[in-house]
């Protein structure tokens, strides 16, 4: 019988924290595939008295034996991703050692960018928090049948394919009288796509098949979070990728029988970058606090996070929508000596009383709020305090899955394991 891949994504609305959680797992496994979302994710890994943030490359390049995909469902921008190959070197880790990208995975061109901040501007008060990195664009070409992708890159007329591409946004930017916004950055942007080129690139589907054949253990990164989905988030103010589980399987290849367990990261509280509804958040002191405290602000593009009480509706539709089997909480150690927590465990829309994630929950709809004691300090011994202990076995009790992993610090050495581990 061939091993089976799991799956760690998130479970709000991205800044969860996953980075984290894979390096500390990623000892228990043979690979680390990204799986979706580009250049707009950032994943921060701290050890070491050291912070590093990743973007495209996968969270378990700091872990030696450990080999990192970036799969065929991940938007790649060559000068970025340049950047953060120079930056791991800068750090003592030459990428070559365990990094292969999939051929399949679509490539992020400066037009996209240019595009991406033209729409964006062009909507005016009602845009929805882009990081402006083109990711929109790259997919709408990529299901649009016009997407340059990595392996492209190897064939004879690719610089041919490049050319016919920009064409074609110069005339979409003329539309938006910014005709040549990207001319200037076509240089520095075919320079690394060069680089890019002679990186390992494989046919990722193949190689995971062979792998999980062979026995090896798979983890799959998600990136962003469920409530960012393309399908399944608070559209229009989403992500233009599957962030799901279910992005797992088109973003890597995997035939969904061979997903084992699903691992979803969620925060102590909530927090949203950028545009969009979000019933839980605090425009006061105690949002401030959380801010602060946190650190919430964005690792790409540094925009301070909105923060707002944990959502438990929108965590257990979460859990559904992905069939998560164990959750991992991460900065419980920020909420510390906050007295008077609270929890939502439902809302009111139109007057009615649900404990369901609505469809539309930009209006009309009011938070139901629990009081809940909170703790002391917090420190990597266990047990956990009373006060904590009985926060996650409220959370457990609405979501219905086991809390496995509790996040007390930034570091990988801040974590405390709970009942099952999170590997094989």
């Amino acid at each position: 019988m061939t091993a089976r891949m799991d799956v760690l994504l998130g479970a709000q609305w991205g800044d969860e924290g996953k980075g984290k959680v894979v390096d500390v797992i990623a000892p228990g496994y043979d690979i680390i595939a990204r799986f979706q979302g580009g250049p707009n994710a950032g994943h921060t890994l701290i050890f070491d008295g050291r912070k590093h943030v990743l973007h495209t490359i996968p969270s378990g390049i700091f872990r030696a034996g450990t080999m990192n995909l970036v799969g065929n469902g991940v938007v790649i921008d060559p000068v970025i991703f340049l950047k953060e190959i120079q930056a791991l070197k800068a750090a003592g880790v030459d990428v070559r050692d365990n990094l292969l990208i999939s051929r399949r995975a679509h490539l992020i061109l400066p037009t996209h960018r240019a595009l991406d901040a033209a729409s964006e501007a062009d909507k005016g008060t009602s845009k929805i928090g882009s990081t402006l990195k083109g990711i929109g664009p790259t997919y709408m070409d990529k299901t649009g049948r016009n997407g340059l992708r990595v392996g492209d890159l190897e064939l004879p007329d690719s610089i041919d394919r490049f050319r016919a591409l920009v064409k074609k946004h110069e005339r979409l930017l003329a539309l938006y009288d910014r005709p040549g916004a990207a001319k200037e950055a076509e240089e520095e942007w075919l320079a690394a796509a060069e680089v890019l080129r002679n990186m390992p690139l494989v046919d990722s589907e193949h190689y995971l098949d062979q792998a999980l054949r062979s026995g090896k253990r798979i983890l799959a990164e998600g990136a962003q979070g469920t409530l960012l989905d393309i399908d399944f988030g608070t559209y229009p103010f989403v992500t233009s990728s599957n962030t799901i589980s279910a992005g797992a399987c088109t973003g890597l290849g995997i035939a969904p029988n061979r997903i084992g367990k699903v691992v979803g990261i969620f925060k102590a509280y909530c927090t949203r970058v950028g545009s969009g509804p979000f019933p839980t958040e605090l425009n006061d002191a105690a949002g401030e606090r959380i801010r602060q405290v946190g650190h919430e602000f964005g690792s790409t593009t540094g925009r301070p996070r909105r923060c707002g009480w944990l959502d438990l509706p929108a965590l257990h539709y979460a859990v559904m929508i992905n069939g998560v089997t164990e959750l991992a909480m991460m900065k419980a150690d920020v909420l510390n000596n906050m007295p008077d927590l609270q929890v939502c465990t439902g809302y009111r829309v139109n007057g009615k009383t649900t404990d369901r994630l609505p469809y539309d929950i930009s209006g009309g709809i009011e938070p139901i709020l629990e009081r809940v004691d909170g703790w002391g300090d917090l420190s990597t011994d266990v047990p956990l305090p009373t006060g904590l202990e009985r926060y996650i076995a409220m959370i457990e009790r609405h979501v219905g899955v086991p809390v496995t992993l509790v996040s007390l610090g930034p570091d990988r050495a801040e974590t405390v394991h709970r009942r099952t581990a999170l590997v094989h």
